[in-house]
């Protein structure tokens, strides 16, 4: 199987610690198969044999002196050792596990994201992620252990009495095919119950990060309702898991049980006919548990391991996700560059089965430049900037930084060199000081504070309860629109970027706040290469280019001052907003 094969790559860094485990345990697992001797030597040579009394209690109390060295001294360390290094093995190939998943959500495309929902992602990494460890815990550790103490206690069985032995496997052959017949439906019902706890997740993390609109609208009834449709279907299929592995324990049960009649009647009869002492009847009988208690495992370990391999296949269909945007083999670093960006006959749909969004894009911006793109929304604007970081990959044409080819560069060195404010810019759960030091983790304390000073965050900053040590919630929701910007804008500073992008980076902000945004855009974008879209013509008539774009083309193009001369779209979106 193709996925478990990728998943021995996570296990074969603890290949030493697993066979160390593996010895440990054939110890531990390996100590019990002495009970029954020594149950058959308390009958047969202390209790049933013609001794005196008093030899009777020494042999008794040596016998327990032997059980309680070998049961409690000798077993206890062996238990120990075998427990932890069997968790600190799972623990540790969990943990590879979880990094490498989360590294390659890292290289995946915003398609891959906005094609899946985020609860759903957060189900494969936690909770399909988890089952797997029984993948190494049981079918790497225990049912080996098990497969051991079965083979042993098999051949001292047949060493005692072959025909009591061929009694007490003949059912065996029945174990084999409940296991073929009931498995292969299992694995598909677990994989059906993860597929639905992943929906109801995503379903979840989606719901709860939109709660002001659930109050806003009352829809609390509504959600209720939708949710218990999603917690149904996961009922429904988790029941019908349930039903099955009912159905499976109850047959393997049942044929279980047969073998101790089958051992009671045959060891009675040979008792009775003196073909075999009570003690050998009492150890054999001992035995028989021996043998079926890991058979019962096993049983019970292909349940648990149909539903991991169900999980290892849902977390290996995400590791095996391929990344949407990848480097070029030959691709190097880009420079620190000037600023000069060159769009050469650009072409760009977001799917091979969708209309282009940009056709034939050809534009020139020189370093140091402000260029504002605008038009009706859906036109194309968010679309072209999109393309400068390499979000999306273009079908056609070229775009260049400094004469260099952004489809022929790192990734990396390339957005690095980018810096971007949004109108809904993301900020992460945890203090001021930590949002703002994203912008450049490697900067100095000072040259955090400078850049929070430049973007006029510095004053608010500091009148929060506990300073820049002010915890912000998740997603900055104790903040203000206009105090989440400013804190944005001090990431960015801090970054230091050649090309600054601003995405409708004021419209949601009130007057007094955008004023202050405004001036600290205008020192950010100061000596740098400014791409600003907008909706709010007011705060772009000072660009040195605005590009007017419709139904994904450049229809205008120049100053504002151009513009409103030419008459055109531009004008007329200006005139309709009352800016004249």
């Amino acid at each position: 199987m193709k996925e478990f094969r990728l998943y021995l790559r996570f296990v074969k860094p603890y290949r030493l610690l697993v066979a160390v485990t593996l010895l440990i345990g054939m110890l531990k697992f390996a100590i019990p198969l002495a009970v029954p001797l020594f149950l058959q030597y308390a009958v047969d040579d202390i209790l049933l044999a013609d001794l005196s009394q008093q030899v009777k209690i020494e042999r008794l109390l040596q016998l327990v002196g032997i059980s309680f060295v070998l049961f409690v001294v000798i077993r206890y360390p062996v238990e120990y050792f075998r427990q932890y290094f069997a968790q600190w093995t799972t623990s540790r190939i969990l943990f590879d596990l979880r990094n490498k998943l989360y590294g390659h959500l890292q290289r995946l495309s915003l398609r891959f994201y906005q094609e899946r929902k985020s609860g759903e992602i957060i189900s494969r990494m936690i909770n399909d992620a988890e089952q797997t460890k029984a993948i190494v815990e049981t079918g790497m550790m225990n049912v080996w252990l098990d497969l051991f103490t079965l083979i042993i206690a098999l051949g001292i069985m047949l060493y005692m009495n072959a025909t009591l032995t061929l009694f007490a496997i003949i059912i065996l052959p029945f174990y084999g095919l409940a296991v073929v017949k009931l498995y292969k439906r299992l694995r598909s019902y677990a994989r059906s119950r993860s597929a639905a706890l992943a929906d109801m997740q995503g379903y979840l993390n989606e719901h709860v990060v939109g709660i002001p609109v659930v109050k806003s609208f009352t829809l609390e009834k509504y959600e209720q309702k939708q949710f218990g449709v999603k917690n149904g279907k996961f009922l429904e299929r988790a029941l019908a898991l349930t039903r099955w592995n009912a159905l499976t324990n109850a047959i393997i049960n049942t044929l279980t049980e047969i073998a101790p009649l089958l051992i009671l009647f045959g060891g009675g009869y040979m008792v009775i006919k003196g073909k075999l002492t009570i003690g050998e009847f009492v150890a054999f009988y001992g035995y028989l548990d021996r043998l079926y208690t890991p058979l019962r495992r096993l049983v019970n370990a292909s349940t648990e391991l149909t539903q991991a391999s169900a999980s290892l296949e849902r977390v290996m269909e995400l590791l095996n996700e391929p990344p949407g945007i990848k480097d070029d083999l030959a691709a190097q670093p880009l420079k620190k560059v000037a600023g000069r960006i060159e769009f050469q006959d650009v072409s760009f749909r977001y799917r091979e089965e969708n209309d282009y969004v940009l056709r034939d894009i050809d534009l020139t911006i020189e370093p140091g430049q402000t260029v504002a793109f605008v038009g009706m929304s859906g036109g194309g604007k968010s679309s072209l900037i999109s393309l400068l970081p390499r979000f999306y990959d273009i079908q056609e044409g070229t775009i260049r930084i400094d004469g260099q080819d952004i489809s022929k560069v790192t990734q990396i060195s390339l957005r690095s060199q980018i810096g971007m404010v949004l109108q809904d810019n993301i900020l992460f759960s945890g203090s001021v000081r930590e949002n703002i030091m994203l912008g450049n983790p490697d900067q100095s304390e000072s040259q955090m504070l400078e850049a929070a000073k430049r973007a006029n965050a510095h004053d608010f900053i500091m009148s929060l309860p506990n300073g820049y040590e002010t915890e912000i919630g998740e997603r900055g929701v104790k903040l203000s629109g206009g105090q989440k910007q400013r804190i944005a804008i001090s990431r960015v500073f801090l970054k230091d970027p050649a090309i600054l992008v601003l995405d409708e980076a004021t419209s949601a902000l009130d007057l007094e706040s955008e004023h202050l945004i405004q001036e600290s855009l205008q020192e950010l974008a100061d000596n740098r290469t400014t791409l600003i879209v907008a909706h709010r013509l007011s705060t772009i008539t000072h660009a040195d280019q605005i590009i007017v774009i419709e139904r994904g083309e450049i229809a205008e193009r120049g100053t504002h001052r151009e513009l409103m001369e030419l008459n055109g779209v531009y004008a007329r979106l200006y005139n309709v907003q009352n800016l004249g």
